[in-house]
């Protein structure tokens, strides 16, 4: 497999992104999904050297939302026509004690049960049981990023934490139930082979869905790779998402909107990508991730600004109820292997 990836791999890209488009048409048709995106906390116990909320940033203003905030926009999200509500936060110190573990459960109850739409989580590294206590308060989806699968490069990049206990954590999601996403981060060093060799690794991987996405740095992180532009990041982000699609058909590809906002979402899909992320209310205080105002309040990361662009390209969102079906689907799937 190694092999034939590299040979997709040096494909010329205009003929390594129609291949992937055809393929992603082939298993998805023309139906994309869109996430809306709730930061629940931007609070982290980790240093990481590529995050603008590492521990180490004193000068960030951070927030943790009440219950009420984000009940109030996930209302919003479902009544836009979103497929899933993507609840992010740091590994924040608050949560992931087992003292207040069960303030993130009872928000996990709250949006299933009030909101009705798929959950996905991400606290970082938490424990088998508490994974299946998420699973059990009605998240569906459990997303924790490796960034890269080259140990040494994983060193310098996730500051004084363990490769294996952080993978094994998407394991033990997946034993617990929950569908599983990982992802790659482009521009922070990594090699072609090492770059190829995380590819491979997700596919090995019990994975529902894989992200690629390009490092966008901050004057608190590190500098991204020797001589990168960002428009390099892109390049490699691209052939990241088409060698996901190619080789991993049937899973979900993310665009993500937070590096360009909705000006960087057309490249993303014509790559093969079949799912938008990081839509995110404006005019509510959240904030995204890589670019944390980046097209927020002006509305272009709104389902809206996301639907106009999708059918100018002759393709549409899913219907309300199809993203719920393909997650059971998916979900008994796994329960057989």
């Amino acid at each position: 497999m190694q092999e034939n990836l590299k040979e997709t791999a040096e494909l010329p890209e205009a003929e390594l992104f129609r291949k992937a488009r055809e393929e992603r048409n082939r298993v998805w048709g023309n139906k994309i999904f869109v996430y809306g995106f709730l930061y629940l906390s931007t609070y982290c116990r980790n240093d990481c050297a590529f995050c603008q909320y590492r521990i180490s940033n004193k000068t960030e203003d951070r927030y943790r939302k009440s219950l009420q905030e984000l009940l109030e926009a996930g209302r919003r999200f479902a009544d836009d026509g979103v497929h899933l509500l993507d609840l992010t936060l740091g590994e924040d110190p608050y949560y992931v004690t087992e003292e207040n573990f069960c303030r993130l459960e009872e928000i996990v109850s709250e949006l299933h049960t009030k909101i009705g739409l798929p959950i996905m989580v991400s606290p970082g590294v938490v424990t088998f049981e508490q994974l299946k206590r998420l699973r059990q308060a009605g998240a569906d989806w459990y997303a924790c990023y490796q960034e890269t699968h080259d140990r040494e490069l994983f060193k310098k990049l996730r500051l004084k934490q363990d490769f294996d206990i952080r993978r094994n954590a998407r394991l033990n999601a997946r034993k617990a139930g929950l569908l599983v996403e990982d992802g790659l981060l482009t521009g922070v060093g990594e090699d072609d082979a090492a770059w190829l060799n995380s590819l491979e690794e997700m596919r090995k991987d019990p994975l529902s869905q894989v992200r690629a996405m390009s490092y966008v740095p901050h004057e608190c992180t590190i500098a991204s790779t020797a001589g990168e532009t960002l428009e390099e990041c892109r390049a490699h982000e691209l052939k990241g998402i088409a060698l996901m699609r190619l080789t991993m058909p049937d899973r979900l590809v993310p665009a993500s909107l937070d590096v360009d906002g909705l000006e960087g979402l057309a490249m993303r899909i014509e790559a093969g990508a079949n799912v938008v992320t990081s839509v995110v209310p404006s005019g509510r205080g959240f904030a995204g991730v890589a670019s944390k105002e980046l097209d927020i309040d002006n509305e272009r990361r709104s389902v809206s600004a996301v639907r106009r662009q999708l059918e100018a390209m002759g393709l549409q969102l899913a219907a309300a109820g199809e993203y719920a079906d393909w997650v059971k689907k998916a979900q008994a799937e796994w329960e057989k292997v």
